[in-house]
């Protein structure tokens, strides 16, 4: 096995375009490969998901955090610099895919090392003392596959709490009352402390049985500007990170001191197809003159802003700002 370096990189839009690159390039009939990255804030978003109904949209503009969608299903996660996150890249022998045991064993062996008591716990979660300090995705393609996941090391939990949608019936299905009480992060665990730095040189001198038997793997100048080139054209387009969202409708209400409106939305592929607008305000104007500017808009802030932007909203809803519509319907 190989572990290939990501140069300290902690952009999610170039780390996932590493790992892609990697998994489509690779001999992996040959050999396999080990990837770690720690990416700055960011919500990963499962490839199957509805991104704007996985995240806080409020949060995650006003602190910077960066919404990127991956390869991989299941559910969206929070990547900060307290996160580190590994990837087993090797071929699909057809015994590998969804055996998540085979990829999170070497990383849970690392753990107890640490005097961390950590174990594989249902699909693709890894728990220490009940509570989640990993998870785990996988995708296939073409005999080829990688098996990756997160290690919250020092990860601030306020963030992951703030940032991610979770509903409340996958809550209380699990029989908890929040996020932060089934969540801890390593470093709470460890007898000794030691930096996300130090933990990720214990994690892989684990994995390869020692310092001195790790294998680097480095990538070609034309490999990287081929990661860019990526990392371009996939992880850092809106229509990769939003528009693959399945269709959706969405219900939004609120009662304003000018009186109630409710926005009603359809939305496929991030567009938006029907908008429907009722209410109990005192408006001049026809609101279906709203609805249509607002039909066939990519649905983002921007976009709905710019539709608006020539509209006198306090005029059609009796009082209400142009950025209390947006806030509402976004």
């Amino acid at each position: 096995m190989y572990f290939i370096d990501n140069k300290g990189i902690t952009d999610p839009r170039i780390n996932l375009a590493i790992e892609e690159y990697a998994l489509n390039t690779m001999d992996v009939e040959k050999d396999s490969f080990l990837l770690f990255y720690i990416n700055q804030p960011s919500i990963i978003i499962g490839r199957n998901q509805n991104t704007i109904e996985e995240i806080n949209t409020d949060f995650v503009e006003k602190n910077g955090i960066i919404p990127v969608r991956r390869l991989s299903g299941g559910g969206a996660v929070y990547h900060d610099l307290g996160n580190l996150n590994f990837s087993f890249l090797t071929k699909d022998d057809g015994d590998s895919f969804r055996n998540f045991k085979k990829f999170t064993q070497p990383v849970v062996d690392a753990l107890h090392k640490m005097g961390v008591d950590a174990e594989l716990s249902g699909r693709n979660d890894i728990l220490a003392e009940g509570k989640k300090i990993s998870g785990n995705a996988q995708f296939s393609t073409r005999g080829r596959m990688f098996s990756h996941g997160t290690l919250m090391f020092d990860t601030e939990i306020d963030a992951v709490v703030s940032a991610l949608k979770v509903s409340k019936e996958k809550i209380e299905s699990k029989g908890i009352k929040s996020i932060r009480s089934r969540v801890t992060n390593i470093a709470d665990l460890l007898a000794e402390p030691m930096t996300i730095e130090q933990f990720r040189s214990e994690i892989l001198s684990s994995i390869f049985g020692g310092t001195e038997n790790i294998q680097y793997w480095e990538l070609t100048d034309e490999d990287w500007q081929n990661i860019h080139k990526l990392s371009e054209e996939r992880y850092q387009q809106w229509d990769w990170n939003y528009g693959k969202s399945p269709k959706f409708n969405m219900k939004h209400s609120h009662r304003f001191p000018a009186g109630g409106v409710d926005v009603r939305l359809e939305v496929n592929k991030g567009i938006i197809e029907e908008v429907n607008i009722y209410g109990d305000f005192f408006g001049v104007g026809d609101i279906k003159e709203v609805e249509q500017l607002l039909t066939g808009k990519v649905y983002s802030k921007q976009a709905i802003e710019e539709a608006l932007e020539q509209v006198d909203v306090p005029k059609y809803f009796g009082g209400i700002t142009k950025e209390e519509l947006v806030q509402l319907i976004y």
